[in-house]
């Protein structure tokens, strides 16, 4: 894990709203307690509360990296063979955006860093890869190919644009990263850019990207289930 990453150990339960508050997440998706708390859903979400206390703490040009391993609880129903409980590997930056998308590319190369060495240490005989799709972002989408896909060798991890993806768009906004297997056909994480630190520090300008990687899943890769 690069240093600029802060480990992060989280409760299990967070203040009641926290996902429906942060995200555009439905509450029936939730397990709500007694005692006006809810059992964590996203850890993201956790993750960018704290970013957003800590980026109030700061000067305008700093930026916060948060990370945490921690079990969800979803209030859904899944498909056969999946789990209403699972685990998350999440990181969370925020930083306040200096135009250009310089920071949007900063905090996406944090992110990478961490996910291709993952990728290519664990289960490089899966063909991994990680897919971006930009949304409506065209200075982002120039500086993408230009800064962030031709510095990338693509020898073990494959890092593509994908122009197809819609899945995620209103959630995300300029960015969504896909983290797969198998050259695509198993997605094992995902992220992107989101507004929540922007909402909760009220500062427009305020830049967030998330992302996860399902740790269960990337154990049965590595296993070879």
């Amino acid at each position: 894990m690069p240093d600029a990453f802060v480990g992060i150990d989280l409760s299990p339960v967070a203040p009641l709203g926290s996902c429906a508050a942060v995200a555009p997440i439905s509450e029936s998706r939730i397990v709500t307690t007694m005692r006006l708390s809810e059992v964590v859903a996203d850890s993201s979400n956790a993750l960018a509360i704290e970013a957003a206390v800590r980026r109030l703490d700061q000067a305008s040009d700093g930026q916060v990296h948060l990370a945490a391993s921690h079990r969800q609880l979803r209030a859904q129903t899944f498909g056969p063979g999946l789990s209403a409980h699972f685990r998350l590997f999440a990181l969370v930056s925020s930083a306040r955006g200096i135009g250009s998308a310089g920071t949007e590319v900063d905090l996406l190369r944090s992110h990478l860093a961490v996910w291709l060495a993952v990728l290519e240490t664990l289960v490089p005989h899966r063909e991994p890869q990680v897919e971006l799709t930009v949304f409506d972002h065209p200075v982002l989408a120039t500086r993408l190919v230009d800064t962030v896909l031709a510095a990338n060798p693509g020898d073990a991890v494959r890092l593509i644009e994908d122009p197809t993806r819609g899945r995620g768009r209103g959630y995300y906004t300029a960015l969504a990263m896909r983290l797969t297997a198998d050259r695509g056909a198993l997605e094992i994480g995902d992220g992107g850019f989101v507004n929540w630190t922007a909402q909760l520090t009220g500062n427009a300008k305020e830049r967030c990207l998330v992302s996860c990687i399902a740790t269960e899943r990337l154990t049965d890769l590595i296993l070879g289930a």
